[in-house]
């Protein structure tokens, strides 16, 4: 069982992640904008954090770095949901700290295989 923390401010989405990663075993908590993962996957204390990079509040790379910045989540696998592929897009996601850099949609089958180093 691994926690996940699945931020991301379309709900369909969001709750179809968190069903798929539930019924593989998985502990997973959902949030709907940046400031409210930040604090879940604080709270949670968050192996991974599954993070969509355009957020009302605060967006993903900013997310990134608060994770980064905080030791209860410094070492979470921190992976970049976006709509936006490209060099460009990849470098702002690792330089922000995101471990992964992955286009939407996902592919449901594709989830467990971003849970692992």
């Amino acid at each position: 069982m691994t926690r996940v923390v699945v931020i991301e401010d379309h709900t369909d989405t969001a709750d179809l992640m968190q069903e798929i990663l539930r019924q593989s075993g998985h502990e997973v908590v959902v949030a709907n904008t940046g400031k409210d993962g930040v604090d879940a996957a604080r709270r949670l204390v968050a192996e991974v954090v599954l993070c969509d990079v355009g957020l009302p509040d605060m967006d993903g790379y900013e997310v990134a770095r608060a994770l980064r910045a905080d030791p209860a989540t410094a070492t979470a696998r921190l992976v970049a949901l976006t709509g936006y592929d490209g060099e460009d897009e990849q470098r702002k996601a690792r330089d922000a700290g995101f471990d992964r850099h992955v286009v939407k949609p996902i592919d449901p089958f594709q989830l467990e295989s971003l849970l692992k180093a």
